[in-house]
C-alpha cells in the first residue's frame, strides 16, 4: 500500500514539475510588458529630428511614466502610414498641406490642431565649394550639375521649393539637375557629402552640420513656413497625447524649438 501512495506521490511530482516547465516556457515565449506606464508614439517631420529629441527628453523628466516613441520621415510618408494603421498618438508636420490630408482622411482631431513653429528655406552648398551662388538664377550655370531637393509629392521642403522656383520661373531648369531626396535630411546629406553642387533645406537643418554645408541663399517662400502638430484619432492616450501637444506649444517647449533654430508660427 505505501508503495502504491509512492508511486502516485511520485506521478502527481512529475507532472508538477512538467505542469511547472511547460508554463515557464509559455512565459518565456510571451513578450514582456511596457517597462513603462505608457509609450506616446509620436510621428514627426523628419526636420524635427533633433528638436524633438530634445523636447523628448525633457518632456520624459516632467512625466516619468510616459516614454515617448518617435518616428521620424516625410510628413506625406507618415501621414500615409497613420491613415494605414500605423500606431501613432500625435502627427507633427512640416507643412499645412500634409496635415490637410490627415483631416481629410479623418485620421486626426481636427479640435486639436494647432501650429507650433515656423522655418525658412535656403540654398545651401557644400562648405568647401569654390562655386559663387549667391542667387537662384546661378542654379541655370552650366557648373552647377546637380540640385537636391525633396519630392515635392511627397515632402515639404520640396512643395515650398517648387513654388518658389516657379515664382522665379526656374523651376524646369533646376527640375532637369534635380536629385529628388526622400526627406529633407536626405538632401542634407547628400550637399554634406559633396554628391551635389546645392540643394535646398529648411534652416534648421543647415545649421545641423556647420561645418559641413553652408548657406548660399535664403529662398523667399510664397507660403509661410509654418508646422502644425495634431492629436491623431486612433491615440487611446488622449490625455497623454493632449499633455505633449500642450508641452510642445508651453514657454519651455518653444524655448527647445527656438535653440534649435526654430521661429514662432
Amino acid at each position: 500500500m505505501s508503495a502504491f501512495r509512492s508511486a502516485r506521490t511520485g506521478r502527481r511530482s512529475v507532472l508538477a514539475g512538467a505542469t511547472g516547465a511547460m508554463l515557464t516556457a509559455l512565459a518565456l515565449a510571451l513578450p514582456a510588458g511596457p517597462a513603462f506606464g505608457a509609450d506616446l508614439v509620436v510621428s514627426a517631420a523628419a526636420s524635427l529630428t533633433n528638436a524633438f529629441k530634445s523636447l523628448a527628453k525633457s518632456y520624459e523628466r516632467a512625466h516619468p511614466g510616459t516614454k515617448v516613441v518617435l518616428n521620424f520621415g516625410a510628413s506625406d510618408v507618415l501621414m500615409q502610414q497613420i491613415v494605414k494603421g500605423a500606431p501613432a498618438d500625435v502627427f507633427a508636420s512640416a507643412d499645412q498641406e500634409a496635415m490637410n490630408k490627415a483631416e481629410a482622411e479623418k485620421v486626426v482631431a481636427s479640435a486639436s490642431r494647432r501650429d507650433f513653429a515656423a522655418n525658412e528655406v535656403v540654398l545651401i552648398v557644400p562648405s568647401d565649394s569654390k562655386l559663387k551662388i549667391g542667387s537662384l538664377q546661378a542654379l541655370t550655370r552650366p557648373e552647377v550639375k546637380r540640385i537636391a531637393y525633396g519630392n515635392p509629392a511627397s515632402v515639404p521642403v520640396g512643395r515650398y521649393t517648387r513654388g518658389a522656383l516657379e515664382a522665379a520661373g526656374l523651376w524646369d531648369a533646376v527640375a532637369a539637375k534635380g536629385v529628388p531626396a526622400q526627406n529633407v535630411r536626405q538632401s542634407l546629406d547628400y550637399v554634406a557629402r559633396g554628391e551635389v553642387e546645392a540643394g535646398f533645406v529648411f534652416t534648421t537643418d543647415a545649421t545641423v552640420m556647420p561645418d559641413k554645408v553652408k548657406v548660399a541663399v535664403r529662398v523667399p517662400s510664397r507660403t509661410p513656413v509654418t508646422y502644425p502638430i495634431a492629436i491623431t484619432s486612433q491615440t487611446r492616450q488622449q490625455k497623454e497625447a493632449a499633455q505633449f501637444v500642450d508641452f510642445v506649444a508651453s514657454p519651455e517647449g518653444q524655448a527647445i524649438l527656438s535653440r534649435y533654430g526654430f521661429l514662432k508660427p
